[in-house]
């Protein structure tokens, strides 16, 4: 199978980038639990204009992340794994199992109670990581699991975008709305005119974020719209969109994804919060993590198929499927950001980012594994 270009530079990308993530992640956990502890947390909390610099770096600067999945998510559209439908199905259908199934086991810990909010949190896939972990077992991984994966992924966080649009959304001035919705439009037209000069383009995404900041819906929601109205084209090296996701890749997955896990796992240990991790919302995290992401991509792909509506690649068997499934239960960056979203006590937020560093520890090692022991030793050459 042969591998795009663009799809070779992202997967490489986000592998090294989930590296730098990891990297990251302990600088940010070692500082937090020094004698450096209250200067560390306390420079992220620093009032910078009217937010702090862990707001700027949430709300401004994971746009840019949104953008680059967006982009992604286009691409595979319009010529990547997503542009035949039989194709396109089978990570649709896991995604979607890989959201429903965590969700549920979720609920059963939380339903009716006041954590309930956090359903979101384990239906989410960080694609850095997961891909990080893949990349460890070298050219023994076919093309078509990579593939798999990344589609998955992203479909993954197209979902957990629309969760927090439709869910994490507080009170909306409509007017604010109503013009970052008018830009997206503007943009749609200009595309359709074939309006190609992306410094336009982004002014608009500009424009469109600042009133979404302000409309009550997350802001980040505007990197996505931005995605979509970004010309594609033919979808080649000279085409807007090409263009942009090439110079994302690596600012994404060098500066934004490790700024955001240094401002983000800055979480003291205490005793309380590591007793906090037998209350039902971590309980939710945790299981619906590690066992409800495996189960419900595995289970919904083999339905899909036993249906006829999706087709698993030749050189992909199912216990290939289920690893996969298992590397989809690292949630980290997207776990950590629904989590901002779903609750407002310190103690319940540090509580919940401890335990998706577990989970998302445990899902990655059993991932590796599993995927070590079922892949063939054979290297392939796909890519």
């Amino acid at each position: 199978m042969k591998l795009t270009r663009l799809f070779t530079e992202f997967f490489d990308s986000e592998k090294a980038g989930g590296l730098f993530l990891l990297c990251a992640t302990i600088i940010s956990l070692t500082l937090a639990n020094t004698f450096w502890q209250n200067e560390f947390i306390n420079f992220w909390n620093l009032d910078l204009g009217s937010h702090t610099i862990v707001h700027w770096i949430n709300d401004g600067l994971m746009t840019l992340f949104f953008l680059l999945i967006g982009l992604e998510l286009e691409r595979e559209i319009y010529v990547g794994e997503l542009s035949d439908l039989k194709k396109a199905s089978l990570p649709i259908f896991g995604a979607l199992g890989g959201m429903l199934i965590p969700f549920g086991l979720y609920m059963l810990f939380n339903y009716g109670t006041d954590t309930q909010s956090g359903a979101g949190i384990p239906m989410a896939t960080d694609i850095a990581f997961a891909i990080g972990i893949l990349s460890l077992l070298g050219s023994r991984v076919p093309a078509s699991l990579k593939i798999f994966l990344i589609a998955l992924a992203v479909m993954d966080d197209l979902g957990a975008i629309i969760i927090i649009a439709l869910f994490y959304t507080t009170s909306i001035v409509l007017l604010n709305l109503l013009i970052a919705l008018g830009i997206f439009l503007v943009l749609l037209i200009l595309n359709r005119l074939k309006f190609h000069n992306l410094i336009l383009y982004l002014a608009g995404g500009a424009g469109m974020w600042y009133f979404m900041l302000y409309s009550g819906v997350h802001p980040t929601i505007a990197g996505v719209l931005l995605a979509f109205a970004v010309p594609f084209g033919d979808g080649g090296e000279k085409s807007p969109s090409f263009i942009l996701q090439h110079h994302l890749h690596k600012p994404v997955a060098f500066f934004i994804l490790p700024l955001f896990a240094l401002a983000n796992t800055c979480i003291p240990f205490s005793d309380k919060s590591l007793v906090n991790i037998g209350e039902t919302y971590s309980l939710g995290i945790i299981t619906g993590l590690v066992i409800g992401k495996p189960l419900g991509i595995w289970l919904f792909s083999f339905i899909a198929v036993g249906l006829g509506l999706s087709i698993l690649p030749d050189n992909l068997k199912w216990k290939n499927i289920f690893g996969a499934g298992i590397l989809g239960g690292i949630g980290f960056t997207m776990s950590f950001f629904i989590t901002l979203l779903a609750f407002d006590q310190t103690e319940v937020i540090n509580s919940s980012k401890i335990t998706i560093l577990i989970a998302s520890f445990i899902a990655g090692l059993l991932g590796y594994f599993w995927l070590k022991l079922s892949l063939s030793p054979k290297v392939n050459d796909d890519s």
